[in-house]
């Protein structure tokens, strides 16, 4: 773990607890405030609160912000093992656009109507609104395994196990309350897809980059506990997803 960056800053923000910077149940700054003083991105930030919020010593209040709880934060805990969201999703974005130029150049028939029977399930999976993103997964399993390469296959299921794994993706899942994002990134798979039946490895490559940077801001904006949740959606959505 050593040389990651979230845990440094946590670890910083750890240190202004125990010297009270912040009284119990009084509000943090915000993010951006944050950001600016300590000199990393917003990402960097998230991550670190995250990781205080798995400790329990904050308290994220949505539209209203991240507040000290009333527990001892000791100076030096252990800190988790476990891979920043954000890691992960530049990982994924090195690797699965790379996946899917191998993709294009390889896949057989069957396996692209294979990926449209993935897409035609993550629509239904965004329709019924059960938070089911069987579909999205398949998807890009079947990615992988248009390679025809056995080391790329394996290197994509860990990185799903990592994520499935991680206790600090699971808590910025449960900040969202919106899946309406879905439908964009459903759009981007479409789009990912068309390139891999035309055998378009730069376009097949393109596409999939651009799509994990489009989940990586996304998550970004809709984990802020400043965002106003819609009256419509249940607090638990995402909490559930993995």
């Amino acid at each position: 773990m050593r040389g990651r960056k979230y845990l440094s800053v946590a670890q910083t923000l750890r240190d202004m607890l125990v010297a009270q910077r912040w009284d119990v149940g009084e509000r943090l700054p915000a993010e951006r405030a944050l950001s600016e003083e300590l000199g990393v991105p917003r990402a960097t930030i998230r991550e670190a609160l995250i990781v205080l919020e798995v400790e329990g010593l904050l308290e994220v209040r949505h539209a209203s912000g991240i507040y000290v709880c009333d527990g001892m934060p000791t100076a030096r805990p252990d800190l988790p093992v476990d891979m920043s969201p954000f890691e992960l999703l530049r990982a994924r974005q090195v690797l699965e656009s790379a996946i899917a130029s191998a993709a294009a150049l390889n896949v057989s028939d069957e396996q692209i109507d294979d990926m449209r029977q993935a897409l035609d399930q993550e629509e239904r999976d965004i329709s019924d609104r059960r938070g089911s993103y069987e579909g999205d997964k398949r998807f890009h399993a079947l990615l992988a395994e248009a390679t025809q390469n056995d080391a790329l296959i394996a290197t994509m299921e860990q990185l799903w196990s990592l994520r499935l794994a991680s206790a600090l993706w699971n808590q910025l899942h449960s900040r969202i309350f919106d899946d309406d994002y879905r439908r964009s990134w459903a759009a981007d798979h479409h789009e990912i897809l068309a390139a891999i039946e035309a055998r378009d490895p730069e376009s097949a490559r393109a596409a999939t980059w651009r799509h994990l940077g489009n989940v990586s801001r996304t998550l970004l904006i809709l984990s802020d506990p400043d965002v106003i949740p819609p009256s419509d959606k249940q607090p638990d959505l995402l909490a559930r997803t993995q």
